[in-house]
């Protein structure tokens, strides 16, 4: 509860700060409504020329591509504007102040700020997937499991962004491969069958955008069995324990401004 407490207190100060510049969210709204017709009229141009994605309906392929937009849309509001600053704090030697909290560093350095630039396009990529979700009649169960397999999806894209970001410790400019990170999770926009072999092999063992995207859809889509949600919940807890435990390590490394 503690630590709730402090997510509502970090989350409600930055949204307050940062909604002063109405024209800006405003602004955002805008580009994300423009952002995801764009995607979408990308994916029909497919479906309009003959061509299907894998296998995927028209429908299927939108639930997928929904799933890729609310991941972007925590990597704008969460974790770039936070795991950016690692970088900053370890050139400045501030970080010293956040380890001396009594709370968990990680947790600090992970939600102490949201950008409110964030929040359109996240209000868009839900939007996008109950639109599809009902597009293809999704059961009362099925709009569970993708509740579910979303929320394994988030924990995946974060545990794997925060692995990125502490390699900052050791090379402290090196922020930027978040940004890529990004980049490459939108690839999974289209279902992985869409793409050649080694890179799907690639999305699955290398960066897990299978994960993140397909998986969850088709587990929803009972293309997988729900045994899957237990498979996609168990490799973001792997992710997450191992993003802990490479933290706590790089820690050791860290030459503070008092060293």
């Amino acid at each position: 509860m503690r630590y709730l407490r402090l997510l509502f207190t970090f989350w409600q100060t930055s949204l307050a700060a940062r909604m002063e510049y109405r024209t800006a969210f405003v602004t955002a709204f805008l580009e994300a409504g423009l952002e995801a017709a764009g995607k979408v009229f990308g994916v029909y141009l497919f479906y309009a020329s003959g061509y299907d994605l894998g296998g995927w309906r028209w429908q299927e392929a939108l639930l997928v591509l929904g799933l890729a937009s609310l991941i972007d849309s925590f990597f704008i509001g969460v974790f770039n504007p936070n795991l950016r600053r690692i970088s900053e704090m370890v050139q400045q030697g501030t970080l010293d102040f956040v380890l001396l909290k009594p709370v968990s560093s990680q947790f600090w350095m992970s939600t102490q700020e949201f950008a409110a630039v964030g929040l359109p396009f996240l209000l868009v990529s839900l939007g996008l997937i109950a639109y599809a979700a009902a597009a293809v009649g999704l059961s009362a169960g099925g709009w569970l499991l993708l509740a579910l397999g979303a929320a394994a999806a988030l924990l995946l894209a974060y545990a794997v962004a925060f692995l990125f970001a502490t390699t900052s410790i050791w090379f402290v400019k090196v922020f930027n491969v978040v940004y890529f990170l990004n980049t490459i999770v939108w690839t999974g926009q289209y279902p992985v069958q869409a793409y050649s072999r080694p890179f799907r092999l690639f999305m699955t063992f290398v960066l897990p955008v299978y994960f993140m995207t397909t998986a969850p859809a088709e587990v929803a889509l009972a293309r997988l069995g729900p045994g899957w949600l237990v498979v996609l919940f168990a490799v973001a807890l792997a992710a997450l324990l191992l993003s802990r435990a490479f933290w706590r390590f790089a820690l050791r490394f860290y030459a503070s401004a008092s060293s």
